[in-house]
């Protein structure tokens, strides 16, 4: 991600399909969005990505390395109206990425037990259901939200890979 996807990510991330499954669900101004840039790309361990497929922008990826630095966490979204398929593309080309270009031994993601979508996209990429979160998400609405953790390992990754997805030209 550069700085001139920030108004497009932007977009993406106040989209209402987007904004609700977030930790945060309030509408973000540039300026927040962009201090909030500034300071990730000073962080060594995080790894802002833009998803492309055939050259066009589809989607976000957030990849921390963690403390341990062999485990990392992802967060992500496709662009609101992304063709059907866009996502799975998206997860494989950034479980690829995080495991055979950043060497990672573990990603680990989590979901709103509500968010159904994401749930599902977790267990067809090859993610194991670790567990809820036993202090639940509160919404900014007063709304307490259970969090699904998911746990996946650099070796599972070559069999889930090719149950996941039949090719595509996806990159980040």
């Amino acid at each position: 991600m550069e700085e001139a996807d920030l108004e497009r990510v932007l977009s993406w991330r106040n989209h209402p399909d987007v904004r609700r499954w977030m930790y945060t669900t309030h509408e973000i101004d540039m300026d927040e969005h962009r201090r909030w840039f500034e300071g990730a790309c000073k962080d060594p361990q995080r790894h802002l990505l833009v998803f492309e497929s055939d050259e066009t922008p589809l989607g976000f990826l957030n990849l921390q390395q963690l403390d341990d630095e062999e485990v990392g966490e992802w967060g992500f979204y496709l662009a609101p109206g992304a063709p059907r398929g866009s996502g799975r593309c998206l997860g494989v080309a950034a479980l690829d990425h995080a495991f055979d270009v950043l060497g990672l031994h573990k990603i680990s993601g989590h979901a709103l037990e509500a968010n159904e979508r994401s749930v599902r996209f977790h267990l067809r990429l090859g993610f194991r259901n670790e567990g809820l979160r036993h202090d639940p998400h509160l919404a900014e609405d007063g709304v307490q939200h259970s969090v699904i953790c998911f746990g996946l390992l650099r070796d599972e990754w070559p069999a889930a890979r090719e149950a996941s997805l039949e090719g595509g030209g996806a990159s980040l």
